[in-house]
């Protein structure tokens, strides 16, 4: 444990930490919580790790599960949250060109099923192989590369139609 301690290489894992969260809470104030939930169980949990393994992996799916039980206690209040997020994506000024397209894209994104967002996040923003994410999200490995392509077509089909169709995922006949 001397040559390692998951307390020093903790803080190179929060911006990583944060955005999968912001990806599955779908709020900033909710992601922020939800990581400083998962720091405090990790730290709690610190014999635990097995040196040697990914802690970033570990760390994800600690993260992961701290979600899983706060949408099992309280469905509502996740609706709620989600609410939210679309007044204050709706409040920015139209003047900003690349501040609408990263909005389209949060509108695309979460318009997803919350299991191909997941899969998204950890594959293409945080960079893991399936093989990592499918860990981390405790599925196998053709899975997670199945929620991908699905993910992928739906972003696809999503930013190719007009903004205001942008939230349907259907394509225009």
């Amino acid at each position: 444990m001397d040559s390692f301690s998951i307390r020093r290489e903790l803080p190179g894992l929060l911006p990583a930490l944060r955005a999968y969260a912001r990806a599955l809470s779908r709020s900033a104030p909710a992601a922020d919580d939800l990581v400083q939930e998962a720091v405090l169980r990790a730290l709690r949990a610190e014999a635990q790790f097995e040196p040697g393994t990914e802690l970033r992996a570990w760390m994800f799916t600690i993260l992961r599960n701290c979600w899983l039980g706060q949408v099992r206690k309280a469905g509502r209040e996740r609706r709620a949250v989600e609410a939210q997020g679309h007044a204050a994506e709706e409040a920015r000024p139209a003047s900003q060109g690349d501040r609408l397209e990263v909005a389209e894209l949060a509108r695309a994104m979460d318009a997803l099923p919350v299991t191909q967002r997941e899969a998204l996040m950890l594959v293409g923003a945080q960079g893991m192989t399936t093989a990592q994410a499918a860990a981390v999200v405790g599925v196998p490995e053709g899975t997670v590369k199945a929620r991908l392509s699905r993910g992928r077509n739906a972003l696809r089909a999503a930013l190719a139609q007009p903004a205001v169709e942008a939230d349907s995922l259907h394509p225009v006949s």
